[in-house]
């Protein structure tokens, strides 16, 4: 907890100070790489990465690290019954994907919290409701439910739990997490409010190459 604690202060910290900067400095700076980071002995900097996963997605399709290696991706966490935020993101959410649905190196990954409700076949159902009618670009993931909370907090940076006192019974973040093709997070944004999502949208191709 005191490791997801630190990295999560670098990342609001990174995030706040992105955000400041004039409006032509966002357009032309490059996207930093946010969480912990080291220099090693032979002068190597390492940078924070998502951890090693495996999920299922909403046909049955398991999804690994291999089937974002070398490819953009954003990352977000929900659940099916959530009553209050997450109608709100997987509408801005559409509006990446209609951006980016045509490109092979381009995925989304949308991760259940509430894992023993959201089966493989509950999350087809609402895909389908969205209107993705396959899982080439966006994935609606289900699995394990401590495996998700911790990659939430650990590698995602983001806030995924149960909470009985939350509604729905469950605490998430509205966060929308750019990640490139190595696993380093690039960018943070409130999938709540348009004016985020669309910087998203106009930063995805800085790292998609």
């Amino acid at each position: 907890m005191k490791t997801w604690k630190v990295f999560s202060l670098l990342v609001i910290s990174a995030i706040a100070f992105w955000q400041c900067q004039p409006s032509g400095s966002k357009n032309s700076e490059p996207l930093p790489k946010l969480g912990n980071w080291h220099v090693e002995d032979n002068g190597d900097t390492v940078y924070h990465q998502i951890a090693q996963f495996e999920f299922v997605n909403q046909v049955g399709k398991t999804v690994t690290n291999a089937d974002v290696e070398g490819k953009v991706y954003v990352a977000d966490f929900f659940f099916t019954t959530c009553p209050t935020i997450c109608p709100i993101m997987k509408k801005e959410m559409l509006r990446v994907y209609d951006a980016y649905k045509d490109n092979p190196n381009f995925k989304i990954l949308s991760h259940s919290i509430d894992p023993t409700y959201d089966t493989q076949e509950v999350l087809k159902d609402y895909a389908e409701k969205l209107g993705i009618e396959d899982a080439n670009t966006w994935n609606f993931l289900t699995g394990e439910p401590q495996k998700i909370y911790e990659i939430g907090q650990t590698s995602y940076l983001t806030t995924a739990q149960e909470d009985q006192k939350e509604p729905g019974g469950f605490l998430h973040s509205g966060a929308f997490v750019l990640v490139d093709q190595e696993g380093h997070i690039r960018g943070v944004y409130d999938g709540t409010k348009e004016d985020q999502v669309t910087r998203l949208i106009n930063d995805i191709p800085k790292i998609l190459k």
